[in-house]
């Protein structure tokens, strides 16, 4: 077999260097708690002993219904959908103030574009807040970094209003190729100006989409269908989807100086803020015609002015601004070239309707433990490969908080290794979700935060916590998706002296058997044992009767044990006895197994 080269995953280098202590006193809670912060749940087969619950990363306790904050107006449908699972507060035009307020009561938040869900809303949510839905597709009025700090998962609703910001961006092309908000205004104003309202067709010309996602695209389909040549910008898009609606893709100055019309659907980031300025312009025909229906702050709305000025731009017509709704005495908005709405993209009666379910279903699967397709701020794993990874991601956690609690308190956790044994290639096994659950087991047990798919990858980097992964290709069938998953935690001291490998560090290794995970390797020590409840790891001198003096201690002290294990180097020398019990076993009865002759050190780890 042969080993993939090693790849850091996460970097401390901007923090200090420093590891994240270990306690002496370590909490082992499986997150059974209230607020949690988890946002996907597995199923997975279950025997006799854990069918009395699900191998789930769990986002409610079960009697628990969470209550959902709606801060702007949302379609009936959707709000029905809500209310059906969940308490539902309706408060709109709420001050910045108010909404901090009424956060920390609030497990979901739904906003439009309107309402501001910055820094210090998540902050004061107290952790409670764990899903954020924007009923629409913009996301720049949320703070994503902030809400991935916190945990937060971010949807969106980016497919229902597609249609209808597409269907305004033609209206408004058309509208302006033809004058019709000053025919309209000139006529009720008494006059008949039909010389001076002269327009321009559309057929043959050029038209440059700047964004070809979603809206971008449906643009191009209803151009193409008006007889316009279609070119396109946009750096992520994939050539052969542009190819096969027939649009051309082209660099950014190509675009700007080929296009008779410009069509904006780009989202507003750093990088495309006031993207559209003086230097822009001056790369246009002479006379383009330009339409917003994105995001107001692509453009720099000065330089607009300045350019309809000049007549490099012959018209616009804009939908959106940078300040919604504009001053009054806005320059831009009271140009005579040009055609402003009020943010209508998305207002048809369809697709509010739309949105509203959309919003609704995706805020809901995330309360239900359903990691939604429509995230922002979290890797997109898809369905299928959740389902297949769900007894490992169950794994993958087990093993992180049973090697953490190997760890001796007063050392420091800062490199850990781990190893993925598989059949598959590099490319066909998506270890993201498996590196998250990792985290969170190393995590969890020795802090007060909750670590879940959104925030594990900056919660291990703010603790100083450097993981590393390795791949082992191995040879066989890649039908089973891993064969063992190795943790390995460098530079520690532990409370198990077994636990450490020939090599120096705490290592433990599991499989899955029968859709359950079992812990196979402690140390140097083989060793095969279901992961579900809690264990005892004793390390004693091979020898018979030991079992049986072990069983007799629980037994006297009414503990209940569920399997039993032994691991050896070779008869009569040492072995590593792995005991699973249904209760926490006293100190004193840890003491009382402690002095069993033959047995040389024992602990205990909740799982």
């Amino acid at each position: 077999m042969a080993a993939t080269a090693s790849s850091n995953l996460l970097s401390a280098s901007s923090l200090k260097n420093k590891p994240f202590p270990i306690s002496s006193s370590l909490s082992s809670s499986l997150s059974w708690r209230l607020p949690l912060s988890n946002i996907f749940s597995v199923n997975v087969a279950v025997t006799r002993r854990v069918a009395k619950r699900r191998a789930s990363f769990v986002v409610l306790a079960m009697d628990a219904k969470p209550t959902i904050l709606v801060a702007e107006k949302l379609g009936e449908a959707g709000v029905n959908l809500l209310k059906g699972f969940a308490n539902v507060d309706c408060s709109y035009n709420m001050t910045l103030e108010d909404l901090c307020t009424k956060i920390s009561l609030c497990d979901a938040l739904i906003v439009r574009s309107a309402t501001k869900v910055n820094r210090e809303v998540f902050e004061s949510s107290g952790g409670r807040l764990k899903v954020v839905g924007r009923a629409g597709v913009g996301i720049d009025n949320v703070d994503l970094s902030a809400a991935t700090e916190h945990g937060c998962l971010v949807v969106n609703a980016p497919t229902a209003n597609t249609v209808a910001a597409a269907e305004h961006a033609i209206a408004l092309l058309t509208a302006m190729t033809r004058n019709i908000a000053r025919a309209d205004a000139s006529v009720k104003a008494g006059k008949w100006e039909r010389n001076k309202l002269v327009g321009v067709s559309l057929v043959g010309k050029t038209l440059a989409v700047m964004g070809f996602g979603k809206v971008g695209s449906e643009v191009a389909r209803r151009a193409k269908g008006l007889g316009m040549h279609v070119i396109a910008h946009d750096p992520y898009a994939s050539a052969d989807r542009a190819r096969a609606i027939g649009v051309e893709l082209v660099s950014f100055d190509e675009a700007l100086s080929n296009a008779d019309f410009i069509s904006l659907h780009m989202p507003l980031t750093p990088a495309t803020s006031k993207m559209f300025n003086d230097e822009s312009f001056a790369k246009m025909k002479k006379g383009v015609l330009i339409v917003n229906v994105a995001r107001g702050g692509v453009i720099d709305e000065e330089a607009l002015v300045r350019a309809l000025d000049s007549r490099v731009v012959a018209q616009a017509a804009l939908d959106v601004f940078t300040e919604e709704p504009p001053p009054k005495d806005s320059k831009l908005v009271q140009h005579e070239m040009v055609t402003v709405t009020p943010h209508l993209g998305a207002s048809t009666t369809e697709a509010q309707e739309g949105v509203a379910i959309e919003i609704a279903e995706a805020v809901l699967g995330a309360l239900k433990g359903e990691l939604a397709a429509t995230a922002v701020n979290a890797p997109m794993v898809p369905a299928e490969v959740l389902s297949e990874l769900a007894p490992f991601i169950l794994l993958a956690e087990k093993l992180g908080r049973l090697a953490v609690q190997l760890v001796a308190g007063g050392s420091g956790v800062k490199s850990v290794k781990v190893t993925y044994a598989s059949a598959r290639a590099p490319d066909d096994l998506d270890t993201r979700v498996l590196r998250a659950m990792i985290s969170k087991g190393l995590i969890e047990p020795i802090s007060n935060v909750f670590v879940n798919l959104v925030n594990a990858d900056f919660i291990a980097k703010q603790r100083g916590l450097r993981i590393t992964e390795e791949r082992i290709l191995l040879d066989g069938s890649p039908e089973n998706p891993l064969d063992f998953i190795q943790v390995q935690i460098a530079n520690v001291e532990s409370k198990f002296a077994s636990a450490i490998s020939e090599a120096g560090e705490i290592k433990v290794e599991g499989k899955v058997k029968d859709r359950l995970p079992h812990l196979t390797k402690v140390g140097s020590f083989d060793v095969d044992v279901s992961l579900e409840g809690s264990l005892i790891l004793c390390r004693q001198v091979d020898q018979p009767g030991m079992i049986g003096k072990v069983g007799s201690v629980l037994g006297e002290e009414n503990v209940n044990v569920s399997f039993m294990s032994v691991g050896r180097i070779a008869p009569r020398r040492q072995a590593v006895m792995t005991i699973g019990v249904d209760e926490e076993p006293s100190r004193e009865t840890l003491k009382k197994i402690g002095e069993i002759p033959a047995i040389e050190e024992i602990v205990f780890l909740k799982l």
